[in-house]
């Protein structure tokens, strides 16, 4: 295991891509899980600030995340119980508007099939997000309609929208997510920890 996440985290091969994006960066690979996790939280790609700490969803979005799923920081960051794979392991960057860009499928082909199958103690999975969904449910739907149809992945699997302030909108407009999604989630999410 401290092979891959060795392999993983010198990964350079974005690093063309990397150095003409707005932001001009390094790779940084966030490779954050172990063999034994229970939980696996699937995302996108790490921001900016994860970026810089190195720690997975160390920014606000990933207070929301947590606040979600129930658990504190010292239990989301127990690599032993909580695994956290995104669809890209570096910061993609920012284009001129300074927006986020996209994953680089390149991420997910190399590595995401070894890392998969170092997770077999997973009881449950955590999509966040449009990318994740596509990738591990292979759904054509947008997020909203994948996320309503929650039910049909439940209990060992959840899709869940990017906890990011940008869907703090989106939150306000569907109510069911936080009242009838969240307290399963978070139930399930305990069972998966305590098994």
């Amino acid at each position: 295991m401290p092979d891959l996440t060795t392999e993983i985290t010198a990964c350079r091969i974005c690093e063309d891509r990397f150095a003409a994006t707005h932001t001009a960066h390094e790779p940084r690979p966030v490779a954050w899980f172990q063999p034994s996790a229970r939980l696996l939280v699937a995302g996108q790609a790490p921001g900016m600030r994860v970026h810089k700490s190195g720690k997975p969803f160390d920014d606000p979005s990933g207070d929301r995340l947590r606040d979600w799923l129930g658990l504190s920081p010292e239990e989301f960051y127990d690599t032993s119980r909580v695994a956290v794979v995104p669809m890209a392991f570096c910061f993609p960057g920012y284009d001129a508007k300074g927006s986020d860009l996209p994953p680089p499928k390149i991420c997910g082909q190399t590595w995401h099939t070894r890392v998969m199958q170092t997770l077999s103690q997973v009881r449950t999975t955590v999509l966040v997000g449009g990318y994740a969904h596509k990738y591990h449910l292979g759904t054509k739907t947008g997020v909203t309609e994948t996320v309503k149809a929650w039910r049909d992945h439940a209990p060992d699997v959840f899709t869940l929208p990017h906890p990011s302030w940008r869907n703090t909108g989106w939150l306000k407009k569907n109510p069911w997510f936080e009242a009838e999604l969240l307290p399963v989630l978070r139930a399930r999410v305990k069972d998966a920890l305590n098994a």
